[in-house]
């Protein structure tokens, strides 16, 4: 018998899933209500923003697979903001910039997080804004337990925002005293601004008018207002130790709306895949899989060296195309097609050798291997100075949620962005701008270059999966670089390897930093390889004679995996890390 670290949890009304025990039980409570998934989960992202602030904000990025109950193939929602009109290259270059800072004001591209949310409820929920918005407001206004590395990350910045972002410091640091772990934390001007903003939109008369009006009122009303006003005078300190003042107004919020895309997936030993597009890195797990399907990954030990390197060596080679080809579909002619050809699956199959690479080998397509050599250039000068105040500890990250409810509505969603860390509090509002603008380059002619009004390749990737006997997947991961990586160990051990969710979830992990990182300072760690020192020994001593570079994790410290599914037969599964003690999996 295989033990877990919790059980996998199942059912047939509903199950929800988060990487925040609130947020899941808030999910399970929206449920119980009468609400749907797409409820549930809109409340749950709305309460991950208060519970996890070191992790996502209201003003942050979203990205998020549904798939209606009876639908043959999951949509994606769109909540990736778009650089502002002032956004150019030239401008960030006159401000002597090489790098795109990873905190305040120019790192930040139209908040989408919101639109998206709400765009989601009025299509496919069934409550009110009231409902879906309640829980969020009675943890901002009572408080919630502050998790310890939220705690941390305030203290250890506590002078730097006292110094140069006070905003900031007023609101996390209440009364000069950082909060300590466990201790109930308000956020009362982020209470208070959905109050306003419930107050606005109950001005309407009807469910849809009111939700519209809601998000009116945040990219056309009081929310844009502030902001707009707060932004043409604030010149704040950002990552590279230079105050700077930002480029986003509120006419760049009044033009943009969240919107649904259709997804892209390949077939894998009969099952489905589904990812969103380019303009995230989804696609590179959707390579990876065509890559590892004939390797023989099959008969690999899903906890043995020779599946860590296969993995990790696939991996390397889809992170090369992600560098060099993947951004903005609407801006740049993406190969996407070719990229997940069964022939250029092969050709890449055949680069895996028995010994760790060292090298950036993007794919060399005809016409385009002026972007190949870019991309290889950028890995191998990506070294930049560090951030004074932000250290590496101190980066946001992001969170994840997967609901089904018993009708069999699904949904995976990862939200991010708008992180304590990535800007000061917006005065008033309680809520801070994002910083996803940092994964745009600053050399033209490039799938990633900061355009005005283009997508900035997203590391937000949910997924969904449908196995050859109908069952469907919804899973995902926080992670930045890593939640692809740390989705297809989880996936191919689910196909592979005969585990159940939990199983999966709780095997070791591993990841590696050989590509070009998504975040500021942008370094690449060539042959890099992070294991969980849960391996054994002989695993790592045949990684080490192979030629990677092999880092020993702290224990339980790769991943944050969540997943939930649901068969033909209407039976739901659920489960949730234990790393980091406070992702759970609910439900009935």
């Amino acid at each position: 018998m295989t033990f877990t670290t919790r059980p996998e949890i199942s059912g047939t009304f509903g199950v929800a899933t988060s990487t925040h025990w609130i947020a899941s039980t808030v999910g399970m409570s929206i449920l119980e209500q009468g609400g749907n998934a797409f409820d549930a989960a809109c409340a749950m992202g709305f309460v991950l923003q208060v519970v996890e602030p070191h992790l996502n904000g209201p003003l942050g990025d979203m990205v998020a697979l549904i798939r209606p109950a009876g639908a043959e193939v999951p949509t994606v929602l769109c909540g990736q903001g778009t650089a502002p009109a002032a956004a150019t290259i030239a401008h960030y270059r006159s401000a002597g910039l090489t790098l795109i800072p990873g905190s305040g004001l120019l790192a930040t591209v139209i908040p989408g997080a919101f639109d998206a949310w709400l765009l989601m409820l009025r299509d496919h929920g069934t409550l009110s804004l009231r409902a879906v918005l309640e829980p969020a407001i009675h943890y901002a206004r009572h408080g919630h337990p502050m998790l310890a590395r939220a705690a941390k990350t305030i203290a250890d910045l506590s002078e730097f925002f006292r110094t140069e972002w006070p905003t900031s410091h007023a609101i996390w640091l209440p009364h000069g005293n950082a909060p300590e772990p466990g201790v109930l934390f308000r956020n009362p001007d982020l209470a208070y601004t959905w109050d306003r903003l419930l107050a606005e939109a109950e001005c309407e008369t009807n469910r849809t008018a009111q939700i519209d009006a809601a998000r009116r009122a945040v990219y056309q009303g009081f929310i844009a207002e502030r902001i707009d006003i707060w932004l043409r005078d604030a010149c704040v300190m950002d990552a590279t130790g230079n105050r700077r003042k930002g480029v986003l107004n509120a006419n760049d919020m009044a033009g943009w709306q969240a919107r649904y895309e259709p997804p892209l997936s390949v077939d894998y030993c009969g099952w489905t895949v589904w990812k969103a597009g380019p303009w995230t890195q989804g696609p590179l797990l959707l390579q990876s899989l065509k890559t590892l399907s004939g390797t023989g990954i099959a008969a690999m030990d899903p906890v043995g060296s020779e599946f860590i390197h296969t993995v990790t060596e696939t991996l390397k080679l889809s992170f090369a195309d992600r560098e060099a080809y993947y951004g903005d579909p609407e801006f740049s002619q993406i190969p996407i097609e070719t990229l997940l050809s069964d022939h250029y699956a092969q050709t890449r199959r055949g680069l895996i050798g028995e010994t760790a690479s060292l090298e950036q080998r993007p794919g060399d397509m005809s016409g385009s291997k002026t972007l190949a050599d870019a991309a290889v250039a950028r890995a191998r000068n990506s070294a930049a100075p560090m951030e004074t105040f932000h250290p590496s500890e101190k980066r946001g990250d992001t969170v994840h949620l997967d609901v089904i409810d018993r009708w069999g509505n699904m949904i995976s969603a990862t939200p991010s962005g708008g992180w304590l860390m990535s800007s000061p509090v917006v005065p008033g509002l309680g809520m801070a701008l994002n910083s996803r603008a940092q994964m745009f380059w600053l050399t033209p002619g490039l799938p990633g270059s900061l355009t005005p009004g283009a997508r900035p390749r997203t590391t937000l990737t949910p997924s969904m999966a449908q196995d050859p006997d109908g069952a469907r997947l919804a899973f995902g991961t926080p992670g930045g670089d890593q939640q692809d990586q740390w989705q297809l160990i989880f996936l191919l051990r689910l196909i592979h390897g005969g585990m159940s969710l939990q199983q999966a979830i709780d095997a070791p992990m591993f990841h590696t930093a050989h590509a070009t990182a998504s975040f500021y300072p942008r370094a690449a760690d060539p042959g890099h390889l992070v294991v969980e020192p849960s391996f054994a020994d002989t695993v790592m001593a045949a990684l080490l004679a192979r030629g990677h570079r092999l880092e020993r994790a702290e224990p339980w410290s790769l991943g944050r995996l969540t997943a939930a599914s649901r068969s033909p037969s209407g039976l739901l599964r659920a489960a949730a890390t234990p790393r980091q003690m406070q992702a759970y999996a609910v439900g009935r």
